[in-house]
């Protein structure tokens, strides 16, 4: 070997980490931090570990709303710090099981038999972390749900997704996720999905289940409606970390995984993330990675690469794991901060076909996080050339795409897992969730809460407002024209002049409304064509 290759080694020796009760290794030997970095980092980790230890113990950790933070507890109830709640973890489990075994017998049953399909309706961490699951861990050949999603409030959407169940509607459960009920692109989706099952003379309360607070109003709706049954959704679970919930679980049982298998994998991964030791546990170590390639101030945005097909969201669910609990304006002092790390990513081959360019020869600012599997494929695999498969190729250009970045001066990190399993993808989430505890502790963020969140809500629910407002004016000046102008200074109060005229395009453009664009450009003219209400 050549003195590179000699130096090259040692580093990889040092920096090499195999977990194997979590069924994971790390490689932190191409980032660039110096010898010394973790050793140097071991006195703010003390703080760290200890935060953690008592936020698992029940500790308050979200003061804007009072709530402590269990999503710890979910895959070990013995944990919880009172028996009610261990004892609802475990009685909600059981439930799960029980329900979804009913469902696949057929004793739960559609109005066209035994059902067939599912559709989640859930927007952010309601959907992602099932799709995630879903993805990561589905054969649809195999399955015993075929699963579908209303994630969002396009109405085009819901009708795609509508279109492709087709005919097996009356064989199609719904699962409506709200933890207070009152989430309006949920709503909207119910609604939406209710109006689907009556067009074609099926009674909908007959089809649907939900989750959510006890006492929430999608709750007392489900109980007043008789719908088929009510899970559990706790105070203490974000919706970002609610995946190993009910929220998560309910939808992989109906689909067929095994979803002690998903818990053991997390729970093992959470047992190696409570060593106070940073070189033995993987999610200090991770965000050890991130404080440094970050400058602690998210200096540089985070690119995961997971090298599999059945990964292909996991960036798309850490986009909001990560960006929802580090994005935050001021810290726990109160000092305005600007904190985050952007997530970015898709899967690997594919992205060398599109932005590795970028990556590699463009802009520094950003360090990779990749994922390699290691089991290829439960197939017979051919040879595409001598000894050599298509998974061969894949792991191949995994490797050439890291090596690629390193002679370019660009940092990455890698995550191994021997194959995509319920095990893995439990031990991922877990890896994840603790990472993100580590790193918000160690740049002095609260990692659970949200107000930019709720400030986007709030925004929605004026715009809303005001176009029922400028409907209502319509409709009872009908076939009076109104320009853009007149509006914008009538509702100045109500909204900006480019959201005035905004809301008017989205009326003109919607046959249904019954407004009608008179002429174009900024000051164009609308009138209400249809009968004074």
């Amino acid at each position: 070997m050549t003195e590179s290759q000699i130096q090259s080694w040692k580093r990889f020796q040092s920096l090499y980490f195999e977990f194997p009760q979590a069924g994971l290794a790390l490689d932190l030997s191409r980032m660039n931090f110096p010898d010394s970095f973790l050793e140097s980092l071991k006195p703010r980790f003390e703080g760290t570990f200890k935060e953690m230890q008592e936020l698992e113990a029940g500790a308050i950790a979200n003061p804007d709303e009072k709530r402590m933070v269990g999503h710890y507890w979910l895959r070990n109830p013995s944990l919880a710090p009172t028996q009610e709640i261990r004892q609802g973890i475990e009685d909600t489990l059981t439930a799960i099981e029980h329900f979804a075994g009913k469902v696949h017998s057929g004793e739960i049953r559609g109005a066209g038999g035994a059902f067939t399909d599912l559709l989640l309706i859930g927007i952010g961490g309601s959907a992602l972390g099932p799709q995630f699951v879903s993805n990561a861990l589905g054969i649809p050949s195999k399955d015993k749900l075929q699963i579908h999603f209303f994630d969002n409030t396009d109405p085009d959407g819901m009708q795609r997704v509508l279109d492709g169940i087709g005919g097996r509607l009356s064989q199609t459960l719904c699962v409506v996720i709200s933890k207070s009920g009152g989430t309006k692109e949920t709503r909207n989706g119910m609604l939406e999905a209710k109006a689907a099952y009556e067009k074609v003379g099926l009674e909908f309360s007959k089809h649907v289940v939900a989750v959510t607070q006890e006492g929430s109003q999608l709750d007392k709706l489900a109980v007043s409606q008789g719908w088929i049954a009510r899970f559990p959704m706790w105070d203490w679970v974000g919706g970002r970390t609610s995946q190993l919930s009910a929220v998560g679980l309910l939808p992989a049982a109906l689909q067929g995984f095994k979803i002690r298998e998903l818990l053991h994998g997390a729970a093992s991964c959470d047992a190696v993330t409570r060593v106070w030791s940073l070189s033995k546990n993987p999610a200090a170590l991770l965000a050890a990675t991130w404080l440094h390639a970050t400058g602690g101030c998210g200096e540089k945005n985070m690119v995961v690469l997971p090298y599999k097909d059945r990964l292909e969201l996991l960036s798309k669910y850490l986009q909001q794991l990560i960006m929802e609990s580090l994005g935050k304006r001021k810290d726990r002092n109160g000092k305005e901060v600007f904190q985050g790390i952007t997530v970015l990513g898709n899967k690997g081959a594919t992205d060398q076909h599109s932005y590795i360019q970028q990556l590699r020869d463009g802009l520094p600012d950003f360090f990779a996080v990749f994922v390699e599997v290691l089991h290829d494929s439960e197939a017979c695999l051919i040879e595409v050339e001598p000894s050599t498969t298509s998974g061969d190729y894949l792991h191949g250009f995994y490797l050439g795409t890291r090596a690629a970045l390193s002679e370019s001066g660009r940092e990455s990190a890698s995550i191994t897992i021997s194959s995509v399993s319920p095990f893995s993808i439990g031990s991922l989430i877990a890896l994840f969730e603790r990472t993100v505890g580590f790193y918000a502790s160690l740049v002095n963020i609260n990692a659970y809460h949200q107000p930019g969140v709720e400030a986007g809500k709030v925004a929605a629910s004026k715009i809303i407002q005001l176009q029922v407002e400028l409907v209502n004016l319509f409709k009872t000046n009908p076939r009076k024209e109104f320009t853009a102008q007149q509006l914008i200074h009538q509702f100045a109060g109500h909204g900006s002049p480019d959201e005035v005229f905004k809301v008017c395009e989205h009326l003109a453009t919607n046959p249904q409304k019954l407004i009608v664009k008179m002429n174009s450009g900024w000051d164009a003219a609308y009138v209400f064509n249809g009968r004074e209400s």
